[in-house]
């Protein structure tokens, strides 16, 4: 999908359904269903005020369980030691929120009876009030179940004359009956709680249908006339099984016009009385039926509006990244003379003018690094003519040496000192022409002149010859060298000369950098599932290991790892010094033979030796069937 239709076709479809949502929001939700949403408020006003009521039930149960469970207290109980529950209920009661508690005794006994004044002051009364005779309480008191389920109710408590919401418990400890508390919170207290939870007034009804407590009361309301109902109307919304019964719209209550919603206290199995949660009508803006089509005329014009407001937007947006992309396609197929040319003064053509900057930039130094290549390659080709013709002159002096030095080792055999000289000028001679015929074969395989006598070969000779050469090195340092799985190795094409150099080149290194009492192990298998198929010869050692990074860098010329001036000067002793080509050669002669050479050390650590392995494949040719 192109970017024109990536932007433009999302702001599209969201214009679209933004508008559709407003016409349907203005036409539908605000027009069509006042009332229903006007009822859902009350519904919802409803429900909250009823889970208010739930939970003051269950911290009214929380607290008479933190009183019951007092030590001494249902003892005093059963007792009807009134100073001793006193003494114990008193305190309890003065740092809890409920404003009236009354403890009746197993026999029926109003043993206490505690209120709080406006100030929140204990007081006790001390007349009997008659709570024993109690609905609930008498039931508690004739079924002495410790089991029962506690009990709620609203009524009125006959020492301060308000209203009271009540919670009934059975007083038990070690599951004996031991009484009845009963704790109550004035509703007068409650409701302006519940109100600002529920958004809504509230009004609770008595049985014949006066109100006994309302929020209104706030508001400087007088006259409750409005909000009564009848007896009848009480009795069949407590017995009503719908959520919230609708009262009647557009009361006029303090001069404001409401809507009021009724239904059935409930907590838990109890129905203890009616409320009310009352809205003002103009809670939900009215809108009139008849401005449907206004409506739907303004939001269609704006959706236009914002449809040809986006294409223009978008093009100002599109245009310039079209120029952008079509640019960068061609500087990334190598046009760096390619310029954006967009000159407008907002982030786009910041980003463009940073474009054509970085594209200049890029030019420059491309440039740059064409000519410093141009001129590395001719010092790398001068380099390597230095190289090849410091090589051959070196050649013919040390032909010389060597064949003065093995006259003079024959002559000397009755002087040992003198022949002893002759053998280190001889050995040393040896040591620079290796150097030599090292220069000489990279040189031959930088210039791609390295001639390959090829013929179908055996590799465990070839490497079985180099161990021989270098036994005296591996007794010297007490390295232990193993090989195996060359001899099941199938011939390889291959010129045996070169490969001898490989894996001589391969098994020095490996000497090198492999302490003393170390091992050194060759190993070759034959890959039957490459393409071609391949003979896999691997040159192991625990030695000093190899840095991550430097796995692709020590197969370059006079590459060498760790501190160069460090190393010792015999090419067999550990660390030993040498020019840092034989890598460099064994690559070239792996790869001249259509192979690959690779390394795998965990790293580098002169205390643990990790150890290296270099893996040289060299392709098999094809068998051809016995019966072709």
């Amino acid at each position: 999908m192109s970017i024109r239709l990536k932007v433009a076709l999302p702001f599209l479809l969201l214009t679209v359904v933004v508008s559709v949502i407003g016409v349907y929001v203005v036409t539908r939700l605000v027009t069509g269903s006042l009332t229903e949403r006007l009822t859902n408020q009350l519904l919802e006003a409803g429900r909250v005020v009823s889970d208010s009521f739930i939970r003051q039930e269950g911290y009214h149960i929380g607290e008479a369980r933190r009183i019951v469970f007092t030590d001494g207290f249902a003892e005093a109980v059963i007792n009807e030691d009134r100073d001793a529950v006193f003494k114990i209920a008193d305190p309890l009661f003065g740092t809890s929120t409920v404003e009236n508690m009354v403890i009746v005794s197993p026999q029926g006994t109003e043993i206490l009876h505690l209120l709080k004044d406006g100030e929140g002051k204990s007081i006790r009364v001390e007349q009997d009030t008659g709570a024993g005779q109690m609905p609930f309480v008498e039931s508690y008191l004739r079924n002495r179940n410790p089991q029962d389920p506690p009990h709620r109710t609203l009524g009125g408590n006959l020492v301060d004359e308000k209203a009271y919401y009540y919670t009934f418990m059975p007083i038990s400890v070690d599951d004996e009956f031991d009484g009845v508390i009963i704790l109550g919170t004035s509703i007068n207290t409650l409701l302006p709680t519940f109100k600002q939870i529920a958004l809504a007034d509230i009004v609770l009804y008595g049985m014949n249908g006066d109100v006994i407590a309302t929020t209104f009361g706030s508001a400087g309301m007088d006259n409750l006339d409005p909000l009564n109902i009848t007896a009848d109307q009480y009795q069949e919304i407590i017995k009503t099984s719908e959520k919230l019964v609708r009262g009647e719209n557009n009361v006029e209550i303090a001069g404001r016009p409401y809507t009021i919603g009724r239904a059935p206290l409930q907590v838990g199995n109890d129905r203890i009385g009616v409320f009310a949660v009352a809205l003002p009508t103009e809670f939900v803006l009215q809108v009139s039926e008849n401005n449907r089509t206004t409506y739907v005329i303004i939001f269609s014009i704006l959706m236009l509006a914002v449809i040809v407001i986006g294409y223009f937007v978008s093009r100002k947006i599109i245009v310039p990244l079209y120029s952008l992309v079509r640019t960068s396609q061609a500087i990334a197929g190598g046009d760096l003379d390619q310029r954006t040319g967009i000159e407008t003064g907002d982030e786009i053509g910041v980003l463009a003018n940073s474009f054509d900057d970085m594209t200049a930039k890029l030019q420059k130094k491309t440039h740059e690094l064409e000519d410093a290549n141009e001129t590395l390659r001719k010092m790398d080709k001068t380099k390597t003519n230095f190289i090849s013709i410091s090589a051959h002159e070196l050649r013919t002096p040390l032909t010389l040496i060597m064949g003065y030095s093995q006259m003079l080792e024959e002559d000397l055999k009755g002087d040992p000192e003198m022949r002893k000289l002759a053998t280190g000028i001889l050995e040393g001679a040896e040591r620079m022409t290796n150097v030599v015929e090292s220069m000489l074969d990279v040189s031959r395989i930088d210039s791609n002149a390295l001639i390959l006598r090829k013929a179908s070969i055996q590799l465990e000779p070839v490497i079985r010859k180099v161990q021989m050469e270098f036994s005296p090195a591996f007794e010297e340092r007490n390295i232990h060298f193993s090989a195996e799985g060359l001899e099941k190795l199938p011939p390889v094409t291959a010129d045996p000369d070169m490969m001898q150099k490989v894996f001589y080149h391969l098994m020095m290194n490996a000497i090198k950098f492999t302490p003393d009492g170390g091992e050194v192990k060759i190993s070759g298998r034959f890959v039957n599932g490459a393409e071609p198929p391949q003979v896999e010869i691997s040159v192991c050692d625990t030695g000093i290991g190899i840095d991550p990074g430097m796995h692709d860098i020590i197969f370059e010329k006079f590459s060498q790892t760790g501190e160069v001036l460090m190393h010792s000067s015999g090419k067999t002793k550990f660390k030993g010094g040498g020019p840092g080509l034989g890598l460099a050669i064994t690559r070239g002669i792996v790869q001249a033979h259509g192979g690959r050479i690779r390394v795998e050390s965990p790293g580098h650590d002169e205390e643990k030796f990790p150890g290296s392995k270099f893996i040289v494949s060299i392709p098999v040719p094809h068998r051809k069937d016995s019966g072709s």
